[in-house]
């Protein structure tokens, strides 16, 4: 297998890695406010969701910004409890009105970058040529966001058009159950950052 390959593979299996769902937690909040034929404004989402988090990636692999990791992970669920409140809270607007997500996406895949990279450092060493690893584990990524979100979307889709959910009922239980996932984590991690 070849280095690009390998790279890559371990992107999209690094995000759809279950023992760290919280960047799966992540997307599907982004998402839950959307269905199937809001797929274009969804790939802007997911596209300034993969340039937050390759600014920061690369830069922290660089070692250029360095932010301790008790840190990072605790503002990983923070994210996403924020995320996911603001769908609750604006559960009755139609998906045109979320510009606000966009920001998220961007500002907050910035934080997640930086989650990726002790992963991306550990697996690199002292590899001095990162770009091509680089570019194969972002697309990895991005391969393995794009998975989830269709996942996401078509479910949302599939309840909405065969059963009596409404669209605005699914928003709200995805959200409100993707909060509470997201609070005890941060809540745990408050604990870990506090030692």
């Amino acid at each position: 297998m070849g280095e690009f390959s390998l790279y890559f593979q371990e992107g999209w299996q690094h995000i759809l890695d279950f023992n760290g769902y919280d960047h799966i937690l992540f997307v599907a909040a982004l998402c839950a406010i959307y269905l199937m034929n809001d797929w274009k404004k969804v790939l802007i989402l997911v596209t300034a969701f993969t340039v937050g988090h390759s600014i920061t990636l690369a830069l922290s692999v660089l070692n250029i910004i360095k932010v301790p990791t008790a840190l990072i992970e605790f503002l990983i669920p923070v994210t996403i409890v924020i995320t996911a409140l603001t769908n609750v809270f604006r559960a009755a607007q139609p998906a045109g009105n979320m510009q606000l997500n966009y920001f998220f996406a961007l500002f907050f895949g910035l934080i997640h970058g930086m989650g990726f990279s002790n992963y991306l450092k550990s697996m690199l060493g002292s590899q001095t040529n990162i770009v091509q690893p680089l570019l194969a584990f972002n697309l990895g990524l991005e391969f393995g966001q794009i998975l989830i979100v269709i996942a996401i979307l078509l479910l949302a889709q599939l309840l909405v058009m065969f059963t009596s959910v409404k669209r605005r009922d699914w928003t709200l239980f995805i959200s409100a159950a993707i909060f509470g996932i997201a609070l005890m984590m941060s809540i745990e991690r408050m604990k870990t950052l506090m030692d």
